[in-house]
């Protein structure tokens, strides 16, 4: 059945992508085994739990006893004009009343606990769990995706628990009881009015089949639609839409997403009306049928007025819970669903992930070489880190060819507490190279050794203190400038903190700003500058002070008098440090110790930039063509050679890696 029934746009399918459709995803099965792995989650709660159907069996006891009494007050009290039997049997109907409602309370409070609990678990369980996720999955999952997961799957999942726990309990005890007081009081009445009860059960499997793809295509679309916005909401996002003028394009492509949600829901309470209109049909069929067999039998005298009455009272009570099983497999299967989505993220395994054998990296005095022997990598594919349900565009062929490698046997010694510098055209590996370092991804062969240790056998703890990184986009949470420069390390003191920043040249700045440290920053540290957010994370990598540095282009948003006093002040700072470093700057290549020339995934050549400049190859022709504008003036072009008194460089524009 489609769901477009009510119009409006549909998805915008890129040139190289299309969207997923309903039956790659929505028509997805809850996968065997679900229930069982919820039941681990209820046992912290085995006590709640236990007192939640406890007070179920009260709620089921006092549905029941009611019409029993109602019987009573008419057959023994009003027809034998016996007031103190009516006083009495009012005075126990009342105290059921409020022993029902505290049940009922109760109830609420066991239910609220268990729910809110299992949701706390699952929570910090699924973040806790893609935490430990590779880089590759957070390039290819949508952010609304994942937070979808964390949220409305999660809540979903709580009802499997809670409510349907309590209600199925409460289903089953109340109509065993009524069923058993109705045969007690009329078995004719009781046999006919259980003739009826095939007819609920007929459309239950086809509706909750239904309800059951509906409710993950929901699910999924408005974690699309949910991603949408955190895409055009923040700064980037909108700044782009602006600047391209596409708000009249954004808004068209939000309404189509809107309108797949709309016609989804909107089937879904049609199909949840027509099962609840289904009920009320035939539970007004059988309780006419009630009142007119009992008519009958009372007129015959064979049947009491009194007794009549109760089972027209425990008729509507019987099909209660029979409406609520017919709804119940609908609604555990929505619920189902929520888990399966969790468990499914849950069930993703990170490709790079601690050794159960794993060792700190011993301490030393001096700073760790890092050595690359034989490394081989090629970038996971969708399959091996990502799902499909959190990807809302899927290519119509492999990004690339699983044989495609992106470094190719790859062999290189960083020397302890030397500057080695990366240089090569864009493309050629240089970005993967800083990624293998504190083990982003691993290498699909060969060994990338720090200290003389393969980092595969050392604790990720103690890898990522040992390496500090200042990626090519300095990332601030939105937050205060003292919280993003802490986040290297929570224990530092404010002198530690001012130390930090005057040392990458921003304390001036800071001390400028109306609130100092206690600025917020703004979403991606979008109110300071581009040169400001780099210095803040040099300041953020400086008071980490790892043994290990790696700078992905890090000074590439400075310009040319804050790099020169940034060159200064790293030369300082990184002094004894093993480092690592993507250059696009003439001045920063002439400070390295080590050059590494990068072509394809391969090092083509190495050297000091005097020797590499000397053997007229790659670096050769990179220098005249990239960094001879960024050379003094009386420098020779040519050689390369800094004649005396040079004057500082010019900012050179710089490419990925």
């Amino acid at each position: 059945m489609s769901v477009s029934m009510m119009g409006g746009a549909g998805p915008a399918l890129g040139p190289a992508g299309l969207r997923l459709d309903d039956e790659s995803i929505t028509r997805q099965r809850v996968r065997p085994g679900t229930v069982r792995r919820i039941i681990p989650y209820t046992k912290k709660f085995r006590w709640s739990l236990l007192l939640l159907m406890l007070t179920t069996v009260v709620n089921a006891g006092t549905a029941v006893a009611t019409p029993l009494i109602l019987k009573m007050i008419i057959d023994d009290g009003i027809e034998p004009r016996d007031r103190s039997v009516v006083v009495g049997l009012c005075l126990a109907v009342a105290g059921l009343a409020l022993v029902d409602a505290a049940a009922v309370y109760v109830q609420s409070w066991c239910s609220g606990r268990v729910g809110e609990g299992i949701v706390y678990e699952l929570r910090t369980q699924v973040f806790a769990h893609v935490q430990e996720q590779p880089l590759a999955f957070f390039t290819r999952a949508q952010t609304g995706a994942l937070v979808s997961r964390l949220n409305a799957d999660v809540i979903g999942a709580r009802q499997a628990v809670t409510t349907l726990l309590s209600q199925s309990v409460s289903t089953l005890l109340t109509l065993v009881l009524v069923l058993g007081a109705m045969f007690y009081l009329s078995w004719q009445i009781t046999v006919a009015a259980l003739v009826m009860i095939p007819l609920f059960l007929v459309p239950v499997r086809l509706i909750a089949r239904r309800l059951q793809r509906l409710t993950r295509e929901t699910m999924q679309l408005d974690a699309e639609m949910s991603s949408l916005m955190n895409e055009r909401f923040n700064v980037s996002g909108a700044m782009l839409a602006k600047l391209y003028g596409r708000s009249t394009d954004e808004e068209a492509l939000f309404a189509g997403n809107a309108a797949r949600v709309r016609d989804v829901a909107a089937v879904g309470v049609v199909w949840g009306r027509l099962l609840f209109i289904i009920v009320s049909v035939l539970t007004a069929m059988t309780t006419a049928l009630v009142y007119g067999l009992g008519g009958v039998l009372t007129i015959d005298g064979t049947l009491e007025i009194g007794t009549l009455v109760a089972m027209v009272t425990l008729l509507l009570r019987l099909y209660g819970p029979i409406n609520q099983l017919t709804t119940m497999q609908s609604t555990a299967m929505i619920a189902l669903v929520s888990f399966d989505r969790v468990f499914e993220v849950l069930d993703l395994k990170p490709i790079v992930s601690q050794s159960p054998t794993a060792r700190a990296l011993p301490a030393a005095d001096s700073a760790p070489d890092i050595e690359f022997d034989h490394v081989s990598f090629r970038y996971p594919v969708a399959k091996e880190v990502s799902l499909a349900s959190l990807e809302t565009i899927a290519l119509r062929r492999p990004e690339r060819a699983d044989n495609v490698l992106t470094l190719d046997e790859l062999t290189f010694r960083a020397p302890a507490g030397k500057l080695t510098a990366l240089v090569g055209p864009s493309g050629a590996g240089k970005t993967t190279i800083t990624h293998l370092v504190p083990r982003l991804y691993d290498p699909n062969e060969g060994r990338v050794r720090i200290g003389g240790h393969d980092i595969r056998d050392l604790t990720l703890q103690s890898l990522r203190d040992t390496v500090g990184v200042v990626t090519q986009d300095a990332h601030l949470f939105h937050d205060t400038l003292r919280a993003n420069l802490l986040y290297a390390r929570p224990d530092a003191d404010e002198k530690d903190l001012t130390e930090a920043c005057r040392a990458a040249l921003i304390w001036d700045t800071v001390q400028a700003l109306p609130d100092g440290l206690d600025t917020v920053v703004g979403d991606r540290g979008y109110r300071l500058s581009g040169g400001e957010k780099q210095r803040i994370a040099l300041a953020r990598l400086l008071l980490k002070a790892p043994a290990v540095v790696v700078l992905d282009e890090a000074t590439a948003h400075l310009d040319s008098e804050s790099e020169a006093a940034i060159q200064r002040a790293l030369k300082t700072a990184l002094a004894g440090r093993t480092s690592l470093v993507i250059a696009h700057r003439l001045s920063t290549i002439r400070e390295a110790d080590q050059i590494l020339v990068v072509e394809a995934g391969r090092i083509r050549e190495r050297g000091t930039h005097a020797e590499l400049i000397s053997q007229g190859g790659l670096y050769a022709d990179l220098y005249r063509t990239q960094f001879a504008e960024q050379a003094p003036e009386d420098t020779d072009v040519a050689s390369g050679v800094p004649q005396p008194d040079l004057v500082p460089p010019v900012q050179l524009p710089h490419g990925h890696s």
